[in-house]
C-alpha cells in the first residue's frame, strides 16, 4: 500500500513508488533525484508542516508540502 511523502512522520522511510504531478513540479522532482525505486527517509518537519527535509540518495533534500504530495512511497 502506498502513502504520500507529505503524510510521513519524522523517522519513517520507504521506497518511492511513483511521482505524479504536472509539468514543472514533476520535472523539478526528477531533476533532484526523486525517482521511482529510490529510498527516502523523513528527517525533519517544520513546526507548521511545511517545508519537510528528507534523506534521498545520500543527501538531504528540502521539499514543500505541495511537492511532497506528488510522491507516492511504499513502506
Amino acid at each position: 500500500m502506498g502513502k504520500l511523502l507529505s503524510d510521513f512522520t519524522v523517522g519513517e522511510s520507504g521506497k518511492i513508488k511513483a511521482v505524479t504531478g504536472e509539468g514543472k513540479i514533476r520535472r523539478r522532482l526528477f531533476d533532484m533525484g526523486v525517482t521511482p525505486g529510490a529510498e527516502v527517509r523523513m528527517r525533519k518537519k517544520a513546526p507548521l508542516g511545511d517545508p519537510i527535509e528528507v534523506t534521498l540518495r545520500g543527501y538531504e533534500l528540502t521539499l514543500r508540502k505541495v511537492e511532497a504530495a506528488c510522491v507516492e512511497v511504499e513502506q
